[in-house]
């Protein structure tokens, strides 16, 4: 073995030892995101509409600092609470099962106050009658008997006068109370206060609900106090903590919430694991079968690369620690995704080896000379894919920012196993004299299909079927967007034993929800999807319970959008795409020196997303982030095929001077036919693998992939030529 290939293997064999080294172990070195292992992803907005211009400046950090005490003392691990924009807090709860009392956790205000009750029974009267007194509220007490009182508005003591509250149980009723501490001066203000109106009754109010209003028997200096009430053990533990942690600055609304219960997250991994076996199983038979040694050096490059991504994972959160890269069902994607596009990349180098051999060379200088021919266009795919996944990160949010760091760890992955790898393994192949001959199957002959002639029937059928897309998602309105876009709830349910959509239909209806859509799954029919406009969680579940009392169910995941955060996402989905078509504008135009090339490409990718949404929607899918991961995925992919033939038409331009441009683009796209259908075949089987294993939460995603890869090699072939013809008006 020579100097230099021997060095390159300890290269090698040094890439592949720190893979192993920072993935293992995988449980340890790979954080599961929150869709894998369940937990909630909540947005939540401070409202400050009522706070002065000074309580304004620190509200959100103080309600920050106030959410950190009240999680830490539930016990959740590896949270994550960050600020996002100006009013807003992004709150991550990791394995969190109990949804309702996390979401009264972090909502309550805790605002704590004591009130003099007004129990003159004549001015009772009055006040229910509609005439309160000045001064005064009329409220009334927490539990079933809901006893009128009239309190007075201003508050007699706050809760800033408690050290510490607990739950603890009443002795003659065994109901759970909590039991207050007083600081110092709290504990002599409420003596003081105790001791002028004994005989009175003192409402203990919190965030403007009475809790209880009991009787002030005499002074009480002790510096403890009770509130009794109709509290189930739950209810009085949220509020004890909520106490001892303090009050907010002001009151927090729930903008946006994603809730995976861990059966979910269990379901998912295992989608995850079947859909990147099977995905990987398809690519390397296929790339044994067809190119045999070659396929066999690929897919071993393939298993390097999967190593690799999760090794790169591993290193940045042992390396980083605060960066916490996640894996994520969308994730899981991006990895079986990068694998279908590695192998674009040594289609493409098996195909250049393949026209050296044709042409007389021999074999070791064909696998040279194929490996120097492909770089350029290997390395202008993967730059173009990696724009896609820049903006996907930069734009998206929580399980998308999770796709884009795999997508571009496997690019980048890729791009050093397809170039270096596999090369090294051939010239060892060589030196060895154990390679003496490349065998390949092969799909096409050299064509000499005419492509230019029928340019026009193809642009008017495009126009045809992106119009009728188009048509599709301007006439449904609202009903076309998933509730990213349009905001509303998605609420999935498992029951132990299937009822059908009409029976739950009903139900809801009955229960005074009447604009749920209902959606089931022939394969899993105990599932249920109930959409609805507005948060209906708890008037669903109370539903359920009592019109299906024998037939036990789990709440599998619940996302919430606010209208607001939906207009915020779709307007950075509209700016992700149009940014992702400009950057690759741009790379494109300088790398060919031609904005008219690139100019068509980009056209052409256009072209391929309005179709894969239009046929989307009307096959009755909604447009989400996961639609629009998979547009950009399509953009940063699709520009790989165009790429390819911009690159053959550069090269035949040099070549063949004598030729009009028509002349070279219809022999450039003949030249790379086979490589064209092939690559976009391959990562089409891992696409299908994610289609058909990669569960319902994937189900979309994959099927905009499949309909936008295949239009892809629509668009190279009849779309980008005569664009290209057009913009250099030299066509004949």
């Amino acid at each position: 073995m020579t100097k230099n290939l021997r060095n390159r293997f300890i290269i090698i064999l040094g890439v592949i030892a720190a893979c192993v080294a920072f993935a293992w172990p995988i449980n340890k070195r790979i954080n599961l995101g929150l869709d894998l292992r369940g937990g909630m992803h909540l947005i939540l907005k401070v409202d400050t509409s009522k706070l002065s211009a000074k309580a304004k400046e620190d509200a959100v950090l103080r309600a920050m600092e106030i959410l950190r005490n009240r999680i830490d003392s539930m016990g959740v691990g590896e949270t994550a609470i960050q600020r996002q924009g100006e009013d807003q807090i992004l709150v991550q709860l990791p394995g969190v099962t109990d949804r309702d009392k996390a979401v009264d956790m972090v909502k309550r205000v805790a605002h704590l106050e004591f009130k003099l009750v007004d129990s003159d029974p004549g001015r009772i009267k009055e006040a229910l009658a509609g005439k309160v007194p000045e001064g005064y509220e009329l409220k009334y007490t927490k539990g079933e008997s809901k006893d009128a009182v009239l309190i007075q508005s201003q508050a007699i003591l706050q809760g800033d006068a408690i050290s510490d509250a607990k739950v603890d149980f009443d002795s003659s009723t065994m109901l759970p109370k909590i039991s207050l501490s007083f600081n110092g001066k709290g504990t002599k203000d409420f003596g003081d206060l105790t001791n002028k109106h004994v005989g009175e009754r003192l409402a203990i109010v919190m965030d403007n609900e009475v809790l209880s209003a009991p009787n002030i028997r005499e002074a009480i200096t002790s510096g403890t106090a009770e509130i009794t009430g109709q509290f189930s053990y739950d209810e009085a533990s949220v509020l004890a903590l909520a106490l001892r942690s303090g009050s907010l600055p002001a009151p927090l609304y729930v903008e946006e919430e994603r809730t995976i219960g861990p059966l979910l997250g269990k379901d998912s991994i295992n989608a995850g694991i079947h859909a990147t076996l099977y995905g990987s199983l398809f690519v390397l038979a296929f790339m044994i079968v067809y190119y045999w040694i070659g396929g066999f050096i690929a897919s071993l490059a393939l298993l390097v690369n999967l190593g690799m991504i999760i090794g790169a994972m591993g290193f940045i959160n042992v390396m980083m620690p605060g960066s916490q890269v996640t894996l994520t069902l969308p994730g899981i994607a991006g990895i079986v995704l990068t694998l279908g596009m590695a192998v674009d990349a040594n289609v493409l180098i098996n195909e250049r080896i393949r026209e050296e051999l044709e042409i007389g060379r021999t074999l070791a200088a064909a696998i040279a000379s194929g490996y120097d021919r492909a770089l350029n266009a290997i390395i202008d795919s993967h730059v173009t894919s990696l724009i896609a996944a820049f903006l996907l990160f930069q734009f998206g949010s929580g399980p998308i920012k999770g796709f884009a760091i795999t997508l571009s760890i496997g690019l980048a992955a890729s791009l050093f196993t397809a170039v270096y790898i596999t090369r090294a393994m051939f010239e060892y192949l060589l030196e060895n004299r154990k390679l003496t001959t490349l065998k390949m199957m092969r799909l096409f002959k050299q064509t000499k299909i005419d492509f230019i002639k029928p340019m026009y029937l193809f642009l008017l059928l495009s126009g045809i079927v992106t119009a009728a897309g188009a048509f599709a998602i301007f006439s449904k309105g609202s009903q076309a967007y998933g509730i990213d876009f349009a905001g509303g709830q998605v609420q999935e349910y498992r029951f132990q034993t299937a009822v059908s959509a009409e029976l739950i239909r009903k139900a809801l209806k009955d229960a005074n929800i009447k604009d749920a859509v209902i959606q089931q799954f022939d394969k899993n029919p105990e599932d249920v999807i109930v959409r609805t406009s507005e948060d209906s969680y708890e008037n669903v579940v109370a539903t359920f319970k009592n019109e299906f009392k024998d037939n036990k169910f789990e709440t599998l995941r619940i996302e919430k959008v606010g209208p607001v955060v939906g207009k915020a996402l779709r307007e950075r989905a509209v700016w992700a795409i149009l940014l992702a078509l400009a950057a690759i504008l741009i790379y494109v135009g300088i790398r060919f020196k031609n904005f008219g090339f690139a100019a068509a490409g980009v056209i052409a990718l256009l072209h391929d997303i309005l179709v894969a949404l239009g046929i989307s929607v009307m096959m009755g899918r909604q447009i989400d982030l996961l639609v629009v991961t998979a547009l950009l995925t399509i953009a940063g992919y699709s520009i790989n095929d165009t790429i390819v033939v911009f690159d053959r038409v550069r090269e035949n331009m040099m070549k063949n001077r004598k030729l009009s441009l028509g002349e070279v683009i219809n022999l450039s796209i003949n030249q790379t036919l086979g490589r064209t259908v092939l690559s976009t075949f391959v990562t089409l089987l891992v696409v299908i693998a994610l289609f058909l294993f990669g569960g319902e939460v994937l189900n979309t995603f994959s099927l905009v992939l499949i309909i936008g890869f295949v239009c892809g090699v629509y668009s190279t072939m009849f779309i980008v030529t005569p664009l290209v013809l057009l913009s250099q008006k030299k066509w004949q």
